[in-house]
């Protein structure tokens, strides 16, 4: 509230900013001289937005990883000892690296364009004119206005206000807006949520107080997530088996009888590096960075990467009405006098409202369009609209002297619940139209009782457009098992008709009725779909109420009362033309305002979740042959079956070239959890199966092929065998198979059989099937085992409860 004769309300103390050199007039603030000095001075806020990692870092962060390290040194001995067909490996890493960085370069280029659309741009005072510049322009000592829903981006001492209250419960915890007056300090990290004013900035850079919140806008990061941190674990397990078991391996190989010394380091790599799963980190990235991709081209900003596949796994989703369900903009159908007001009168009190609120909100903009403007009264007094309170106040001298204090806000508010009014509004809203009580007060405006015994004078009939999209977007959300809440500020039964119009229906509830208790709360929740009346801080407290019940939640929303709800929720989604302090703290940005892009990111995380789970499968059978395969040698000490070329060539057709595909094709079913769980539920009795498989053929073989050339028989059943059956293992993630799938399993297979067919690719890859005996074996030791794996697999899904199914990633009619 300001007076033009009075002060704010002191401000909650906090960090007194450095004393000033200089007093800067506020009226004019600084002089472009005066900016050109500072920026000479340095006295710049350099605080890094960036809105991902730059080349440098990309490339670091694809290069030198553990594996790498690993597979790196064992390239470089094979290039020493061996043929350069055993070498193949390396090539490979290096081409998956480039992939990587290529692929993460692109997402940085899309994120770099969208994050300048999406960036908050303040308005400073030079030479007396208002300029908006960028977070980066702001220099020491400029004058920086402020409103509703603006986020205070630099540390600052308050120099006007004009009913200006700010939010700072994202730097204290607590709740209450803080009223500022000239002198008070401003902190960044905070954000405007009712009046205005301007504050002189004091810190900037990395000096502010919440420097690194100036950074959370548009910024690319790889942040905590159940797939990242899952990989993690697998890959660290996978590090305990592969140490001991490739020391063993060494040993063994080096003192088997009759081995040679180039041979037998060969074969021992060859046992070393498909236990590495190198390419699984690589495509999670990829397919990642492929989602941002997809995702900008639709105008869609992730600011944290692991936001596509937080929003995959949501299964409630917060809906504020306005700017989601309807459109952002408004129209007066109709003002209503009430107690024999004239009409003339009523429109030119709201039309002296409007005037007096140099921001005003779509509502009372709305108003400022439909009435004359008042300009004959005086405006002495204001009242900015809070969401906590409903409702805005003036207090004008009229043309003839008079002195009146008015109010506008929520009926339900202002009024007693037996006003007559009341039976009228209520018939309104059930039409979905939002009503406004314009009323004259008996008391001051500071009183803290101002609403007591008002003079109801009008309602103020507003119209709201819907969404065109909104009832697509909330169809495909129920056909995905996602349950929708709207949780507005207006009226429930309004509310209510307007989620029925776009096709959601369940009861409407006044949130000023629901119960402080969380898990009260929680079961209001879980039975009601529409809540009106809610304020900021209890949208926070739903959003709690649902996250302790166990529920993933996605909040969307484009006022400055959804900050705090889109700050706790699981995942915050700002529309790009919403408040800067919505958009500062949301996870994704829709630039176009677009609520219709919402199943695109799901899809997106969707696609993401499930293809790396299938993925991941191949890659720990692979990993899980390689161990026992190492372990039966070592145990029966003999030759190690394989040389690196045959794995390079059985991982290259059975897991590199069709998981890139499988990685980014369409996946839409919902997120599971359990993601560990999930793949080594499978990876563990297909990894076991193969190995068994291979290595029976493989000590079969030895006992039948005699000679100079029986080692490389023996590989060569041993290969094909391994092959048949990883090959079933990719069949099966493959499913549900469609025409590309059957194409590419097919297209896996014959590449194979033209190595064992082609007399060039046989001495190449050291593949000569000989005889019949044996190859036959080999293929129906692969039947026995690709039987073994189905009952298998059908079994681990019959373990699973339903709630937690992991299914591999293509079993039966279960695959993500």
């Amino acid at each position: 509230m300001t007076r033009l004769d009075a002060d704010a309300q002191p401000a909650r103390a906090g960090p007194a900013p450095p004393a000033r050199r200089a007093q800067v007039p506020p009226a004019t603030g600084l002089t472009w001289a005066e900016v050109a000095e500072r920026v000479a001075r340095g006295e710049v806020n350099d605080v890094p937005v960036r809105s991902s990692r730059s080349l440098t870092d990309i490339v670091r962060a694809n290069v030198l990883t553990r594996f790498n390290a690993i597979i790196g040194v064992l390239w470089v001995i094979m290039l020493c000892v061996a043929p350069i067909q055993d070498s193949l490996f390396g090539f490979v890493i290096l081409a998956n690296t480039g992939i990587g960085i290529l692929q993460e370069w692109r997402a940085k280029q899309t994120l770099d364009a969208l994050a300048v659309v999406g960036e908050a741009r303040p308005t400073v005072r030079r030479d007396g004119t208002a300029t908006v510049v960028s977070t980066a322009d702001i220099v020491l000592d400029d004058v920086i206005e402020v409103g509703p829903g603006d986020k205070i981006v630099v540390d600052g001492t308050c120099v006007e206000a004009d009913g200006l209250e700010i939010d700072e419960s994202l730097l204290t915890g607590e709740a209450d807006p803080v009223a500022k007056r000239p002198g008070d300090p401003v902190l960044s990290g905070s954000f405007v949520v009712a009046g205005g004013g301007a504050f002189q900035a004091t810190r900037v850079g990395r000096e502010a107080y919440a420097a690194q919140l100036a950074e959370e806008a548009s910024r690319f990061t790889l942040v905590h997530s159940e797939l990242r941190s899952g990989i993690s674990t697998i890959l660290k397990y996978v590090t305990w088996m592969m140490v001991p078991t490739a020391v063993a391996l060494v040993i063994s190989q080096l003192v088997v009888e009759h081995a040679d010394l180039a041979d037998s380091v060969a074969r021992t790599v060859g046992g070393i590096v498909p236990m590495v799963p190198e390419g699984l980190v690589l495509l999670t990235s990829v397919a990642f960075a492929i989602g941002v991709i997809r995702l900008g081209r639709r105008q869609c900003l992730v600011q944290e990467l692991p936001a596509i596949e937080g929003l995959a796994r949501v299964d409630t989703v917060c809906l504020d009405k306005t700017g989601t369900l309807t459109e952002g903009g408004m129209r007066v159908a109709e003002v209503r006098p009430l107690g024999g007001h004239d009409e003339a009168y009523v429109r030119t009190a709201l039309g002296a409202l409007g005037e007096s609120d140099p921001r005003p909100n779509a509502s009372l903009q709305a108003v400022i369009d439909a009435c004359p403007d008042g300009e004959t009264w005086h405006c002495v007094e204001s009242l900015p609209f809070s969401s906590a309170r409903k409702y805005s106040g003036a207090v004008f001298i009229e043309d003839d002297g008079e002195s009146s204090t008015w109010l506008l806000g929520a009926p339900d508010v202002l009024l007693p619940s037996d006003a007559p009014a009341l039976a009228e509004t209520a018939r309104l809203n059930e039409q979905g139209l939002r009503v406004l009580l314009l009323a004259r007060a008996r008391r001051d405006l500071d009183d803290a009782e101002v609403t007591r015994s008002v003079i109801p004078a009008a309602l103020v009939v507003l119209e709201q457009r819907l969404r065109p999209d909104a009832a697509d977007t909330l169809r495909y959300f129920a056909e995905q098992d996602v349950r929708t809440k709207v949780v507005s500020g207006d009226n429930a039964v309004s509310v209510g008709a307007v989620a029925a119009q776009v096709g959601l229906r369940g009861d409407a509830v006044d949130a000023r009725r629901l119960p402080a208790d969380p898990q009260d709360m929680a079961r209001e929740l879980e039975r009601a779909t529409v809540f009106g009346r809610v304020t900021p801080q209890q949208k926070r407290q739903m959003v709690g109420a649902l996250k302790t019940s166990g529920h993933t939640v996605a909040m969307t929303g484009d006022g400055v009362n959804d900050v705090l709800a889109l700050k706790d929720a699981d995942i915050g989604v700002a529309m790009g033309s919403g408040a800067e302090a919505t958009r500062a703290v949301a996870q994704i940005v829709l630039l176009d305002n677009s609520f219709a892009v919402l199943p695109s990111v799901v899809a997106e995380g969707r696609r993401v979740i499930g293809n790396i789970t299938r993925v991941a499968t191949l890659f720990l059978v692979k990993t899980v042959y390689s161990v026992l395969l190492a372990v039966l040698v070592v145990c029966a000490q003999v030759e190690y079956p394989f040389l690196p070329r045959h794995l390079t060539l059985l991982s290259t057709l059975t897991i590199g070239v069709p998981a890139f595909f499988l990685a980014l094709a369409p996946n839409r079913e919902r997120a599971r959890p359990h993601f560990v769980r999930r793949v080594m539920r499978y990876a563990l009795p297909g990894g076991a199966v193969a190995a068994a498989a291979a290595f029976t053929v493989y000590l079969v073989a030895r006992a039948h092929y005699t000679g100079p050339d029986a080692l490389a028989a023996e590989t060569s059943v041993a290969t094909l065998t391994l092959f048949l059956v990883a090959g079933w293992v990719l069949a099966i993630v493959a499913r549900p198979w469609t025409w590309w799938r059957v194409a590419l399993v097919a297209a896996m297979g014959a590449a194979f059989l033209c190595v064992l067919a082609v007399p060039w690719l046989q001495d190449f890859f050291a593949l000569r099937l000989v005889g019949t005996t044996m190859p036959l074996l080999a293929v129906g030791v692969a039947a026995v085992a690709a039987g073994v794996l189905e009952v298998l697999w059908r079994w681990a899904d019959r373990r699973v409860s339903p709630g937690t199914s992991v299914a591999p990633a293509g079993s039966g009619s279960s695959t993500p």
